[in-house]
């Protein structure tokens, strides 16, 4: 943290990271029934894996970013639905890889990490209002 606003900056990677999270949860659940054809690459749930940015010189961190995006490598589940109109000539359909389970588990944890930075910046921004107070004084 080398700035003097350094916890705002770790704050706000924090808030930057818990947004990606949640878009990424969003996207996976709007795209939770989307059936293709038996012979193409079914929708793979996506999440993003975060990394600590490194402090200069040793020091605490500085926050952190989206260092990938994995992808559910679980096997796809073919459905047999010959009345579907994506089903190949053996009337299969592949049905995208999204466990909704988890994916409601992470978006409470994406959000409370979203509201626990919030928080944290609420908190930064009231103390230096005070302290500006103070020096107007």
């Amino acid at each position: 943290m080398s700035s003097p606003f350094g916890n705002l900056d770790v704050s706000g990677t924090g808030l930057n990271a818990s947004q990606r999270w949640l878009e990424s949860i969003a996207d996976n659940i709007a795209n939770a029934n989307t059936v293709r054809p038996a012979t193409e690459e079914p929708f793979r749930a996506s999440r993003p894996i975060f990394k600590e940015i490194q402090g200069t010189g040793g020091a605490v961190g500085d926050g952190v970013e989206v260092s990938t995006i994995e992808r559910n490598s679980d096997d796809p589940e073919k459905v047999f639905d010959p009345s579907n109109p994506l089903a190949g000539a053996d009337g299969y359909v592949t049905r995208p890889v999204v466990d909704l389970t988890t994916e409601m588990a992470d978006m409470m944890i994406a959000g409370r990490a979203y509201q626990a930075n919030l928080r944290a910046v609420e908190s930064a921004r009231d103390r230096y209002q005070a302290a500006l107070r103070i020096g107007r004084q």
